[in-house]
């Protein structure tokens, strides 16, 4: 009876083995799915931070037609009268944990955007706002830059308004003529209206 007993001890060790290595092997199943959810998480915060980024340089853009010379003139802006505020503080790059953001320096200076210093490959690779669809099919985060560009500089001389922006006064181009009827209505005894 002893072979019968040492032979049910065999038969339950190996029924423990094999638990065992069925349990690391959904650990660790569990653990690659944990660490892709942990990472694009960290995507969508970067998205999120980049764009804030990209929106308080545009609003310091728009308040003085510069950039910013560095990123903490975001968070106070003594350029006028009233310091401005474009982000309560700076954020932390996701994908680094840390502030140390790579900037995109304009050619008459300052810095027109941000971006990671991380080289990880991304998980995301589509579907990215209009905005950043150049980010599609990146090989690292480093190639997500959050950059502002004026679409339109368009200078007017003082004293000339913008087209489409008449002046106080004057019609506006299409308009009607100082004293004339407006275009399309009949002048009376004119029934063909033109």
């Amino acid at each position: 009876m002893r072979v019968r007993g040492s032979a049910q001890a065999g038969f339950t060790y190996l029924g423990i083995l094999a638990a065992i290595i069925l349990m690391g092997l959904l650990l660790t199943a569990a653990a690659r799915v944990w660490t892709l959810t942990e990472q694009r998480e960290r995507e969508t915060q970067l998205l999120f931070v980049g764009h804030a980024f990209r929106m308080a340089i545009a609003a310091y853009y728009a308040h003085g037609g510069r950039y910013p010379q560095t990123l903490h003139d975001l968070l106070q802006d003594d350029r006028s009268p009233v310091p401005l505020r474009y982000l309560r503080r700076l954020y932390l790059d996701p994908m680094t944990n840390s502030t140390d953001w790579q900037l995109v320096l304009a050619p008459e200076g300052g810095i027109k955007g941000v971006y990671s210093g991380s080289g990880r490959v991304p998980i995301k690779r589509a579907n990215f706002a209009p905005i950043d669809v150049i980010f599609a099919d990146s090989d690292c985060y480093c190639a997500w830059q959050f950059v502002y560009e004026p679409r339109f500089r368009r200078r007017v001389a003082p004293g000339n308004p913008a087209p489409g922006n008449p002046a106080p006064g004057n019609p506006a181009p299409g308009g009607p003529a100082r004293g004339g009827p407006a275009p399309g209505i009949p002048i009376p005894g004119n029934l063909s209206g033109q």
